[in-house]
């Protein structure tokens, strides 16, 4: 435990007021449940659940927002919203420490990132610009760890042309070496930003690129995509501007609920630790409608969580129903959860990969799934 105490070494307090930021809220209200840093003294964090972390550092997206930074305008509305999910502790770490570098920067994040899941914790991040993504990343580098990773962008970012580090910052995380990403998958690219022979690449690689208007038509079936995953980020970009008027990219994109679905989604998954929302400039924002989107999309975070807990492991048969089929002259086994009505489906190693109804039934009618096919592709 006293390890922790040198994070703070790395964190700056929240700012919201002259007052503590448990004055300002009402009962039931999330600010008047979090565990703040105030101060310079950090809360207890032993005993939480998701600790939120802001870092608000724009430099590899080349561009400095003036006036309040993103982790302050997305607390001020995230702190209003009423907390329905007493089971789920809260803390916010307050925001890392502007490095003299970016390097310096990613360095900070990536040690409280560190720290913090190494007590179990699964760590929001704030951001800050999408390339922030690299410090979540190198965390697992670090500890050796072997992910899926999963990003939510209206584009792909491996823009090597570019001078800004968050159009590229894909590039060192897909194939720096080692490599510790053994599956990606990019959700909601818009194709008219894409080039052809990026979603080439992507696909000899068998990485898993999903085209906003396909997620779209059945939403459900990224769930499984993101229960496999450890690492999560998201950039506002990919929200459409009428529902985050601060992402000034594109008009096009998810609304506001599929954007809550995606996070709610993160949050049920037993393997996503870390998580980030990147992109977002208060300065661009109008009446703080995208500082609300986001602390919307946190509220079905902390949902997901709280309806995940409730999850069994699957070696708890009894909480499963079973259902042995065959297909392509391949016997195999679908589990569906009885608390949370998840599927999961065995692999020809004995290993069980997440999956949906709709693979199931796939299955069923002697069809191979898709994303059975894909994951023997990348064994």
């Amino acid at each position: 435990m006293s390890h922790l105490f040198n994070l703070i070494d790395f964190l700056e307090p929240v700012q919201l007021a002259d007052r503590p930021v448990k004055d300002l809220y009402k009962h039931g209200q999330i600010g008047k449940s979090i565990e703040v840093h105030e101060e310079g003294i950090l809360p207890d964090l032993i005993e939480k659940d998701l600790i939120l972390v802001g870092c608000p550092d724009t430099r590899g997206g080349g561009y400095v927002t003036k006036g309040k930074t993103a982790p302050q305008a997305i607390r001020e509305q995230l702190y209003h919203l009423y907390n329905w999910h007493k089971d789920i502790q809260l803390a916010d770490a307050g925001d890392i420490k502007t490095g003299a570098t970016v390097q310096d920067t990613y360095a900070a994040l990536k040690t409280v990132i560190s720290e913090l899941t190494d007590l179990g914790k699964t760590v929001l991040v704030l951001g800050g610009s999408h390339d922030l993504t690299l410090a979540q990343y190198q965390h697992y580098v670090d500890k050796k760890r072997v992910i899926e990773a999963v990003s939510v962008d209206a584009r792909i970012d491996l823009d090597i042309d570019s001078l800004n580090r968050s159009d590229f910052f894909l590039m060192e995380m897909l194939t720096s070496e080692p490599n510790y990403v053994r599956h990606y998958s990019h959700i909601g690219f818009q194709s008219f930003y894409v080039h052809p022979h990026m979603l080439e690449t992507m696909d000899k690689l068998r990485f898993d690129c999903f085209r906003v208007g396909s997620v779209k038509e059945n939403i459900e079936e990224m769930e499984p995509v993101i229960r496999n995953a450890s690492l999560f980020s998201l950039d506002i970009s990919a929200i459409a501007h009428a529902y985050a008027p601060a992402n000034h990219f594109s008009p096009n994109g998810f609304n506001g609920e599929e954007a809550c679905s995606l996070m709610r989604f993160a949050g049920l998954s037993p393997h996503v630790n870390t998580i980030g929302i990147y992109g977002y400039r208060p300065d661009l924002d109008v009446q703080d409608l995208t500082a609300k989107q986001i602390s919307h999309m946190i509220w079905y975070l902390i949902d997901g969580k709280s309806r995940g807990q409730r999850e069994a492991g699957l070696d708890d048969r009894d909480s499963f129903t079973e259902y042995h089929t065959a297909f392509a002259e391949v016997e195999t086994v679908f589990l569906k959860s009885r608390k949370t009505n998840r599927w999961w489906m065995q692999l020809p190693d004995k290993n069980y990969i997440a999956c949906s109804y709709k693979d199931y039934l796939l299955a069923s009618s002697n069809e191979i799934p898709e994303r059975w096919l894909r994951a023997q592709e990348r064994v």
